[in-house]
C-alpha cells in the first residue's frame, strides 16, 4: 500500500466571464491528488491530513471519504480554517498559485498517525507545504524516521511554491534535508535549480540521485527523465490541447508510484505512465483525476489520447 501524508485543501480556480471574476472550488493539495490519482488506478493506497472545523473542511472531508481509500484519517482542528490556494489559469491553461495560509489547517496533521502509516505502508508519499511550518516538521520527521526504521520507502515531491516559504533560500535550505532523506523524489525543472549545480539537468540530477535514489523531472510539455544509479532515461510527453495545469506533476507522481508500487523496472514504461497520466490531467478543469487505469493503459497501448 502506498500512504500519502500532507495538504489537503481547497483550489480556488479563477475565471473572469461577463466582466465578473468568479472561484470555482475544487479538492486539491498535492499530496491528497497523488492518493486520488493511485485510488484511480487502482493502487491500494491512503491518505492522512487535516482540515479546519468549516464548510470548506466538511467539502473536503466528505470528497475523501468518497474515494474509498484503504486507509483514511483527517484532522479536523477546531481552531483552525481550511487551507486554500487560489489558482489563476492563463489562456494556455498554466496557473499561477497564492495561498490563503495564515494559521490554517495543513500543517497539523494527526499526532501518533505516523507509526501506524509506517507500519501499513509500503512506500510513504510526503508533500512540502507542511515542512514550511516547525508542526509539519516535526510530524514528517517522525513518518520518515518510522518508514524506514521498518525497511519502508520514502517518496517526496519537491513541490515548492514561492509564497509559502520565506524565500527562494529558505526552501533549499529545509528541503534540501527531505530530498536527502527520501527514497523517490520529484522536482520539476524549475526547481532543480535551487537544490544542485551542474553543467546540464542530466548532471544535476544524477548528482541528487548518488548511488540510491529515483529522482524523477518533470519538463512540462518535452515529457520527463528519470535518474537510477547514475542511468538517465528521457521520454517524451503525449501532444494534448491543456485546459488547466493543476495537478499535472501529482498525477504524473501516482502513475510512476503505481508501477515502481508493482516492482517495474523499466524506467521508459514508468515515465510514459507519468507522462500520460498527467496529460490527461491536463485535458480537464481542476485537479481531481477523470480519468481512469483503462483509460491511462488505454493511451499507453494505442499511443493516442481521446480528445
Amino acid at each position: 500500500m502506498i500512504i500519502c501524508a500532507g495538504e489537503i485543501l481547497a483550489d480556488m480556480i479563477g475565471k473572469e466571464e461577463n466582466g465578473t471574476f468568479s472561484y470555482e472550488r475544487y479538492a486539491g493539495g498535492a499530496p491528497f491528488n497523488v492518493a486520488c490519482g493511485l485510488k484511480k488506478l487502482g493502487v491500494p493506497c491512503g491518505f492522512c491530513g487535516c482540515v479546519g472545523d468549516d464548510t470548506t473542511g466538511d467539502f473536503l472531508a466528505e470528497f475523501a471519504e468518497r474515494q474509498k481509500f484503504d486507509y483514511c484519517r483527517i484532522r479536523r482542528d477546531p481552531s483552525r480554517n481550511t487551507t486554500l490556494a487560489f489558482v489563476e489559469l492563463s489562456d494556455s491553461g498554466e496557473r499561477k498559485f497564492r495561498f490563503y495560509r495564515k494559521h490554517t489547517a495543513d500543517y497539523c496533521l494527526p499526532r501518533g498517525a505516523a507509526e501506524e502509516i509506517a507500519g501499513r505502508a509500503d512506500i510513504v508519499h510526503i508533500g512540502s507545504l507542511p515542512l514550511s511550518k516547525r508542526e509539519g516538521r516535526v510530524f514528517v520527521d517522525e513518518l520518515i524516521a518510522a518508514a524506514h526504521a521498518r525497511g519502508k520507502k520514502v517518496s517526496f515531491d519537491v513541490n515548492y511554491r514561492t509564497d509559502v516559504f520565506a524565500g527562494a533560500a529558505k526552501a533549499a535550505e529545509v528541503i534540501a534535508k527531505y530530498i536527502a532523506l527520501a527514497d523517490i523524489v520529484k522536482l520539476s525543472e524549475e526547481e532543480l535549480p535551487l537544490f544542485t549545480s551542474g553543467e546540464t539537468m542530466e548532471n544535476r540530477l544524477c548528482l541528487l540521485a548518488g548511488t540510491s535514489k529515483i529522482v524523477f523531472l518533470t519538463l512540462g510539455a518535452q515529457g520527463s527523465m528519470a535518474c537510477v544509479k547514475g542511468t538517465i532515461c528521457k521520454e517524451p510527453s503525449i501532444k494534448i490541447r491543456a485546459v488547466d495545469t493543476t495537478g499535472a506533476g501529482d498525477a504524473f507522481f501516482a502513475g510512476v508510484l503505481s508501477l515502481l508500487n508493482e516492482g517495474e523496472t523499466d524506467m521508459a514504461r514508468v515515465l510514459r505512465r507519468g507522462n500520460i497520466c498527467g496529460a490527461l490531467t491536463t485535458a480537464q478543469k481542476g485537479a481531481y483525476p477523470l480519468w481512469d487505469k483503462a483509460a491511462a493503459e488505454s493511451v499507453e497501448t494505442t499511443g493516442r489520447m481521446q480528445q
